[in-house]
């Protein structure tokens, strides 16, 4: 019973401690804009896990890592913000996998992703017709963007997406 209590209290602390810098940090914080706020979030659950399933290491040792990956974390999204270079060399690129209608198996490829993913991509967002569907981009986070429609995509949304 009284590791079950100690459990609760270590997990209670540690979870205050990741809602105390969430607010301090931001929304950001478990954001998936880039490929390192995804893995950032995924240490941060590693931490609590690690916190709440080892009762013999000291809570202090992972209430610091915590402060760390914040740290870090804050530190690097400064970085891209104010330096192409960091930015460039943290983020990965959004890759261009449909145009017009037509796929880019290359890039289809280079993805990773097969034809049934990108058609099931397509369904998730009621693409109903390919003629219609003006891109489709594997995003720097793993997700997939699907314009489709009657009108024309503004050249802007497509800044910065690798053909």
């Amino acid at each position: 019973m009284i590791d079950i209590i100690e459990s609760l209290w270590r997990v209670s602390v540690t979870l205050g401690l990741i809602i105390l810098l969430t607010r301090l940090a931001g929304l950001r914080s478990f954001s998936k804009m880039s490929g390192f706020d995804f893995a950032v979030t995924v240490a941060m659950g590693s931490v609590l896990a690690a916190v709440a399933t080892t009762p013999d290491a000291p809570i202090t040792d992972g209430l610091f890592a915590l402060l760390a990956l914040f740290a870090v974390q804050m530190t690097i999204a400064m970085a891209r913000s104010r330096s192409a270079k960091v930015q460039d060399t943290v983020d990965n690129e959004p890759l261009l996998i449909m145009e017009n209608g037509s796929v880019l198996h290359k890039n289809l490829r280079s993805a990773g992703m097969t034809l049934g993913d990108l058609h099931g991509k397509l369904r998730e967002a009621n693409a109903f017709d390919l003629d219609q569907v003006h891109a489709v981009i594997f995003e720097a986070t793993g997700d997939v963007s699907v314009l489709h429609g009657a009108g024309q995509v503004t050249p802007a949304l497509l800044e910065g997406v690798r053909r």
